[in-house]
C-alpha cells in the first residue's frame, strides 16, 4: 500500500513523535514561541503516554499512579500553571501486604517482628543471627546481600517476591550494587535500633518516599489533555491514531516520518526538525536508510517490560487506607494493587465503592499476556479473595487495560546497547531524543518533561545536553549540572563481573 496522503509542515516546522510528557511539554514550548509544531500520537484517543488516565463508566484511573513531586521548581511551577485551581493535596500512605496483614514501607522491623507474630519472629530473628555467623561471600547478587542484612526467612517474605514480580528475573541474577545502593545503610539491626529508640535518620528518608503529593484532582490526564488543548489554541496541531512506520532520511538529516492512520491508511509528514520520544528500539530500527548493522543489533537486544492493568469496581468502601500496596504475597501475581478511592474524590463516580487496579509486571506473549481480558478478570477476582481484601463476588465490574513497552529492562548490556544507538544517530542533525522510552532511560515524569522542553530549547539557539537529565535531576536542578549517574537500576551479575574486569 502506498501512501495515500502527504502533510509538509513547511520551513520552521518541528514534528513531535509521541504525546507523552516529554513530547507534550516540548511541543507546548515550541507553540508558545511561535514554532509550527506538529504532534503525532500513537495512541487514538488519550494524550499522556503512561500518564495518561483512563475512564470506564465514569470511573478514571492511572497506569499505575503519577504523583506529582519534583526537586525541580520549574517542573513543579510548569504543570502548576496549567491547571492553577485543580492540583490536590494527597497524604501518601502505601504499605507491604503480606499474609493479611500491612507492613511499613520500607520495612521496619519492630513493626514486621510484632505483626509476625512470636513464633515467626523468633525464627527471623534465629536467621538472621545465623547469617551475621556465616554470612554468605563473596556478596555478589541481591539475594546475597538482603539475607546477609536480614537473614534468609525476612529475605523470602519481604524482598524477595515482590522484585522478581517487578523485574522478571531470579533475585539470585540481580547483582548486590543494586541493593548497596537502594537500600543502603539498611540492616535488621539498624532497622530495630531505630524503630526501639524512635529515631529517625533523615538520611535513611528517600525522597521517593514522601508523606504528600500534589494530584490533579481528576488524574494525571487532566494536565497533559489541558497540555494538547494549549498546544492547539496556540497554532500547533496533534494527530492521534497515528503509528510511526519508518523516518525517510537523506544523508544527514530526517526528511519525512511514514505513518500509519487507525483505518490504515499510509501518511507522509515533512518537516525541519524532529523530536522523538517513542521507544528507542523503534525509533532506531524505522530509519530509512538503515542505520549501520552494528546500531541494529544493537537496538534489537533492548527489551521492555510490559504492564497489565485490571479495574475491579468491588461493592465494598474503605478497603484499605493506602494509595497502593505492596503485594510480596508468592501465592498470587499481582505485584501492586491502587485504590483510587484514596488518591481524590473524583477519581470515584460512587463512593460506596472502591476502584481497585490491579498491576501485573509481565512480558508480550508470555503465558499470563496470552489470555483473553476475561480470564485475565477472572484471575484478578481470584486473587482479590485469595489476598483476603474482598470476595470475588463483591466485584461488581472489571476492565482489563494492556500496555505494551511500558518500561525499559536495565539488562546486562542495555546502556553498551543504547550507546550504541546514541552514537549512530547522533550525525542526524535535526533529531533529538526525549523522554524514558526514547532514550531508554529510567527518567520519572517530571525529568521527562524536562528533557522535552530542554530538546525545543535547542531549537531556538540554547544548547543543551538532554542526556545528561536523570530521574535525580542534578542537572538543572540544583542550579548546576553534574556527572551524576541518575536513579539505580538493578543489574545482572555479569554486567557487574564484566564491567569490574
Amino acid at each position: 500500500m502506498g501512501v495515500t496522503e502527504t502533510f509538509n509542515e513547511g520551513s520552521g516546522s518541528t514534528l513531535v513523535i509521541g504525546g507523552g510528557p516529554a513530547g507534550l511539554a516540548a511541543a507546548w514550548e515550541l507553540s508558545k514561541r511561535g514554532v509550527k509544531v506538529t504532534v503525532l500520537e500513537k495512541e487514538p484517543k488519550d494524550v499522556g503516554g503512561l500518564s495518561r488516565t483512563l475512564t470506564y463508566k465514569g470511573f478514571r484511573f492511572d497506569i499505575g499512579g503519577h504523583r506529582f513531586f519534583s526537586k525541580n521548581q520549574e517542573m513543579s511551577q510548569w504543570w502548576r500553571a496549567r491547571l492553577p485551581n485543580d492540583f490536590i493535596r494527597v497524604k501518601r500512605l502505601s504499605r507491604i501486604y503480606y499474609r493479611g496483614r500491612f507492613f511499613h514501607y520500607p520495612l521496619r522491623a519492630g513493626d514486621a517482628l510484632i505483626g509476625l507474630g512470636l513464633g515467626t519472629s523468633m525464627a527471623c530473628v534465629a536467621s538472621y543471627l545465623w547469617r551475621r555467623l556465616l554470612p554468605i561471600a563473596p556478596e555478589r547478587s541481591f539475594e546475597d546481600w538482603v539475607i546477609n542484612r536480614f537473614g534468609d526467612r525476612l529475605y523470602q517474605m519481604f524482598f524477595k517476591t515482590y522484585t522478581e514480580k517487578v523485574w522478571g528475573m531470579p533475585c539470585s541474577q540481580i547483582s548486590a550494587d543494586w541493593a548497596s545502593q537502594r537500600i543502603k545503610g539498611l540492616s535488621l539491626w539498624a532497622a530495630a535500633r531505630n524503630a526501639f529508640s524512635g529515631r529517625r535518620d533523615s538520611k535513611e528518608t528517600a525522597k521517593t518516599l514522601i508523606d504528600e503529593f500534589d494530584y490533579p484532582r481528576l488524574g494525571p490526564g487532566m494536565l497533559w489533555e489541558k497540555v494538547r488543548d494549549d498546544i492547539v489554541r496556540q497554532g500547533g496541531r496533534v494527530y492521534m491514531g497515528r503509528s510511526v512506520l519508518r523516518f525517510e532520511r537523506s544523508e544527514n538529516r530526517i526528511v519525512s516520518v511514514i505513518t500509519k492512520g487507525l483505518s490504515g491508511e499510509l501518511e507522509q509528514w515533512s518537516g525541519e526538525s524532529f523530536i522523538v520520544s517513542m521507544p528507542l528500539q523503534h525509533c532506531a530500527l524505522a530509519m530509512n536508510p538503515c542505520l549501520t548493522a552494528k546500531a541494529q543489533a544493537a537496538a534489537k537486544q533492548l527489551s521492555y517490560r510490559d504492564f497489565l492493568l485490571v479495574i475491579l469496581i468491588v461493592n465494598r468502601r474503605d478497603l484499605f487506607a493506602d494509595n497502593w500496596i505492596y503485594i510480596h504475597a508468592p501465592e498470587v501475581k499481582v505485584g501492586r494493587i491502587q485504590n483510587f478511592n484514596n488518591w481524590g474524590e473524583d477519581m470515584v463516580p460512587d463512593r460506596n465503592v472502591t476502584s481497585l487496579e490491579f498491576e501485573y509486571f509481565c512480558s508480550r506473549g508470555d503465558p499470563f499476556w496470552s489470555l483473553s481480558d476475561a480470564e485475565i478478570a477472572e484471575v484478578a477476582k481470584r486473587e482479590l479473595e485469595t489476598l483476603g481484601l474482598a470476595k470475588a463476588s463483591d466485584v461488581l465490574d472489571t476492565c482489563v487495560v494492556r500496555v505494551e513497552k511500558a518500561y525499559p529492562v536495565y539488562d546486562a548490556n542495555y546502556q553498551k546497547n543504547v550507546e550504541v544507538i546514541r552514537q549512530a544517530l547522533e550525525p542526524i542533525t535535526n533529531l533529538q531524543i526525549v523522554g524514558r522510552n526514547g532514550m531508554h532511560k529510567y527518567n520519572n515524569q517530571d525529568h521527562s518533561m524536562l528533557t522535552g522542553i530542554l530538546a525545543s530549547r535547542n531549537l531556538t539557539g540554547e544548547s543543551y545536553d538532554v542526556w545528561r537529565v536523570n530521574t535525580d535531576a542534578e542537572y538543572l536542578e540544583e542550579g548546576q549540572a553534574t556527572d551524576s549517574a541518575g536513579r539505580s537500576v538493578p543489574r545482572s551479575i555479569e554486567q557487574v563481573d564484566v564491567t569490574s574486569s
